[in-house]
C-alpha cells in the first residue's frame, strides 16, 4: 500500500493544451421540464424520459435493462436496487443514498452524480463517458474491467475503490481522496491524478503508465517505484 497526500497543486484550474494532458469533457446537462414519477416501482426494460424521481424509495426494485434520459433521481434509496445493463442519458443523479446497487454493464453518458451516499455499488463492465461525480462518498466502488472517458471525480471520498482491468480514457482526480485503490491491471491514457487531496494505492502502482502526477507525490511514490524494478534504496 502507497499513500501520497496531495500537494494541491493546481487545484481549482482548468488543465489541457498548455501542459500538454488532455483534459477530460465534463458532461453539459440541461434537463428539460421533468414530470414527476408516479409509478410504482422499476420495471425490467423500462423507459424513462423527462422523468423526475423525487425522494422515490427504489430499494429491492428490478430494472435490469431500463434506459433513464433527461431523468433527474433526487435523495432517492438505492439500497440494493437492480440496474444491471440500464442506461443513463442527460440525467442528474442528487443525494441517491444505498447499498449493494447493482449496475453491473450499465451505461452512463452525459451524467451528473452528486453527493451520493453510496456502498458497494457494482458497476464492473460499465461504460462510463462525459461523466462528472462530485462530492458525496462512495465505498468500496467495483468498476473492474469498466471503460472511463471523460471522467472526472471532484471532491468526493472514495474508499477502496477497485479499477482492476479497466481502462481510463481522460479521467481526472481533483480535490478527491482515494483510500486504498486498486489499480491492478488498469490501462491508462490521460489520467490526472496531480489535485488528489490524499492517494492511497492498495495495488497497481506499477500500472500507473499514462497517468500524470505531480513532483511531490513522485517524491512519496519512489520508493514503490524503486522497488517494482528491484532497486534497493538504503541510507
Amino acid at each position: 500500500m502507497v499513500r501520497s497526500s496531495g500537494s494541491g497543486q493546481g487545484s481549482g484550474r482548468s488543465r489541457g493544451g498548455k501542459d500538454g494532458v488532455a483534459a477530460a469533457r465534463r458532461p453539459e446537462v440541461r434537463l428539460p421540464p421533468l414530470e414527476p414519477y408516479g409509478g410504482v416501482g422499476l420495471e425490467p426494460d423500462g423507459d424513462y424520459d423527462g422523468v423526475r424521481f423525487a425522494a422515490v424509495d427504489l430499494a429491492d426494485e428490478s430494472g435490469p435493462g431500463a434506459r433513464f434520459m433527461d431523468c433527474a433521481l433526487d435523495g432517492c434509496a438505492l439500497d440494493r436496487t437492480e440496474l444491471v445493463r440500464a442506461r443513463f442519458i442527460d440525467s442528474v443523479l442528487t443525494g441517491v443514498r444505498g447499498v449493494g446497487t447493482d449496475l453491473a454493464g450499465a451505461s452512463l453518458r452525459d451524467v451528473e452524480i452528486v453527493d451520493a451516499r453510496l456502498g458497494g455499488v457494482q458497476m464492473h463492465g460499465a461504460v462510463l463517458e462525459r461523466v462528472l461525480v462530485r462530492g458525496g462518498k462512495i465505498d468500496y466502488l467495483n468498476l473492474r474491467k469498466a471503460r472511463l472517458r471523460d471522467v472526472v471525480f471532484e471532491g468526493c471520498v472514495l474508499s477502496e475503490p477497485d479499477f482492476g482491468g479497466a481502462q481510463l480514457d481522460r479521467v481526472e482526480f481533483r480535490d478527491c481522496v482515494l483510500k486504498r485503490v486498486d489499480f491492478s491491471a488498469v490501462r491508462m491514457a490521460s489520467v490526472d491524478l496531480r489535485a488528489v487531496a490524499e492517494l492511497d494505492i492498495a495495488r497497481g502502482v506499477e500500472r500507473l503508465a499514462g497517468a500524470v502526477i505531480s513532483p511531490s507525490q513522485l517524491m512519496e511514490l519512489a520508493p514503490a517505484f524503486a522497488a517494482q524494478i528491484g532497486v534497493r534504496v538504503e541510507a
